[in-house]
């Protein structure tokens, strides 16, 4: 933490938090952030947190909802809370202020905590203050992130505490980032008031899973799918073959092929497929990656190949898929034809 981060004992000592907002930052993770803080001085009687807010330009910042938030001023050398909270979403691989970049690396210098939220690590990957860091990341910005900053130790948890620098995956892993920092400034009574105000009935620490089980997700219980299914999802640059996830199913193919029709309406293939597809556009959105490296890195030898299989999957080329920000890969609920 900071240098200035206040002990436990001091309880007279003001925390200051600055909250850098990027254009289309996400709400719920900002929210989820700020709001314990609140929290801890209304339910205490006592002003342990103050706050500002920044903006690349000093003017008023949109969430990805559409909701404007004025702003105290622009990011400059003058800040220097004890953290800083950078906020971000959509597609921050996008951002590219060099001036917000060096603003961070001289605030970092002068001992500011710096916290990257939601999208947020990646504006601290680009400002090269994650080097020698572990990390994390949302977990739909991680195949991506991992393909832009290879050298960055990332890990799947809800937040990382390393040295001055915090990464959290947003969403609403934000309040157990806040309600571990309460605890640790302010001792856990306050801490496990400021959960319970805010109907958080179970403590997650920084380690947990940031999606529901693979089971959960798919609403499957037979192992065999399930085991399969995580054997696709960590092999997605060389996929395996059928023989190769029937064996971690413990299953034959022809088993296995029964029991993803019956229970997830899509053969082995189709389910790979759509796996892959879905990772090709996040890095086509969120990296600089030419056609030929999204195919390479998703499983497609032929680019022709890996083009064909994009269009029908999701109604545009790879090229047009870059250029249109809104396309999700979750608006088709069909399957791919063909393996």
């Amino acid at each position: 933490m900071s240098d200035r981060m206040v002990a436990a004992s001091d309880t007279l000592s003001v925390i200051s938090l600055g909250f850098l907002l990027i254009e289309d930052f996400a709400m719920l993770p900002y929210a989820s952030l700020i709001e314990p803080f609140r929290a801890a001085n209304t339910l205490s009687g006592t002003d342990y947190y103050a706050w500002q807010h920044y903006s690349v330009d000093g003017g008023p910042v949109r969430a990805s909802n559409g909701l404007e938030i004025a702003v105290d001023g622009r990011l400059d050398r003058n800040a220097a809370p004890d953290i800083l909270f950078v906020c971000a979403g959509g597609n921050p691989s996008a951002f590219r202020d060099s001036a917000t970049f060096a603003q961070l690396r001289r605030i970092a210098a002068g001992g500011t905590t710096i916290a990257g939220i939601s999208g947020g690590p990646y504006i601290l990957a680009r400002a090269g203050l994650l080097a020698g860091r572990h990390c994390t990341i949302h977990w739909e910005h991680e195949t991506a992130f991992r393909e832009a900053f290879p050298d960055l130790e990332v890990e799947g948890g809800l937040y990382v505490r390393d040295g001055n620098r915090i990464t959290c995956a947003g969403g609403i892993a934000g309040l157990d980032l806040a309600v571990e920092l309460i605890g640790e400034a302010h001792g856990p009574a306050l801490a496990a008031q400021v959960g319970e105000w805010h109907i958080r009935t179970q403590p997650r620490h920084g380690g947990g899973s940031q999606r529901p089980s693979l089971a959960a997700r798919y609403r499957v219980t037979h192992p065999g799918i399930v085991s399969s299914l995580a054997a696709m999802e960590a092999n997605i640059a060389e996929p395996l073959n059928h023989e190769d996830l029937a064996a971690h199913a413990g299953l034959s193919v022809r088993q296995l092929e029964r029991l993803f029709a019956a229970h997830l309406g899509r053969s082995i293939g189709q389910e790979y497929l759509r796996l892959r597809l879905e990772a090709a556009l996040r890095l086509l959105r969120e990296t600089d990656l030419s056609r030929i490296e999204v195919a390479m890195a998703c499983g497609f030898a032929d680019v022709s190949h890996f083009s064909r299989r994009f269009r029908a999957w999701f109604g545009t080329s790879p090229m047009q898929a870059r250029r249109t920000p809104g396309l999700s890969p979750y608006q088709n609920a069909g399957a791919p034809r063909g393996a």
